[in-house]
């Protein structure tokens, strides 16, 4: 049971709705990276490896990968229908998306000077998704050690779902940037899609997700099945095929 009263398969369920919906998209849309002061429609995310057990991290520090790593094991726990977070790989498909042409800003207009807009807009700071991401993740783990007195990978679970709520819904105002835009624009919408995307970007590992949810994988040519097998496991689901599968 978490913090919240919300318990694990509470928890499970939702993230298999998520699931449902993000599985399905055959490239990487950037949340963040749609459209700056110009409005620049957004573009896919590149791949950055061939494989998704590439060792290492391509651009978080390890204090980073602590604060990711411990973020996303807590937002998808491990358990017997799945591995955690980090084991899923969600980490390792964050790190690629930051250090690659999505988090590098490609496209983006970066020059100035910035006008100041509307949510609808889209992007509009002076920082590339990954300056971004960094530093959010800066200022979320200074803010976590004023209130706690130790970094956020050293937390309990329930001080984590305690001060995740708190970010999320815009009770950290101690912070040098909005943490709640950082995490619901930016960091939520990487981890969703770490977790569902094909496992050539790095998440997903062994399709584990996939399976999870039933999702049959690739070819995207499942579109009458999508209501034939809603709310039930897809009959080719228990062997997903990926790009490196029909590669």
């Amino acid at each position: 049971m978490s913090a919240d009263g919300t318990s694990s398969s509470d928890r499970r369920r939702f993230l298999k709705s998520a699931g449902v919906a993000s599985a399905s998209l055959p490239l990487l849309i950037a949340s963040q990276g749609g459209a700056a002061a110009t409005g620049e429609a957004p573009r896919p995310a590149v791949a950055q490896s061939s494989t998704a057990d590439t060792a290492g991290y391509q651009i978080l520090s390890l204090d980073e990968a602590a604060f990711t790593e411990a973020l996303v094991d807590h937002m998808w726990p491990k358990d017997e229908l799945s591995p955690s977070g980090s084991e899923l790989g969600i980490a390792t498909f964050i790190d690629r998306q930051l250090a690659g042409a999505f988090g590098q800003g490609d496209r983006l207009y970066s020059q100035g000077p910035f006008r100041k807009g509307k949510p609808q807009h889209g992007y509009q700071l002076p920082l590339t998704p990954a300056e971004y991401f960094k530093a959010g993740t800066a200022a979320a783990s200074a803010a976590c050690a004023r209130r706690f007195h130790r970094g956020f990978d050293k937390l309990t679970a329930a001080e984590r779902e305690q001060f995740l709520h708190d970010v999320a819904g815009g009770k950290v105002a101690d912070a040098p940037l909005d943490l709640a835009a950082w995490f619901n624009g930016l960091v939520y919408p990487l981890f969703e899609r770490g977790a569902f995307a094909d496992p050539i970007y790095g998440g997903n590992r062994d399709k584990a997700a996939w399976r999870m949810i039933g999702y049959p994988g690739l070819p995207a040519t499942y579109s009458q099945d999508v209501v034939r097998y809603r709310g039930k496991p897809h009959p080719r689901s228990a062997n997903p095929q990926s790009i490196l599968d029909l590669s």
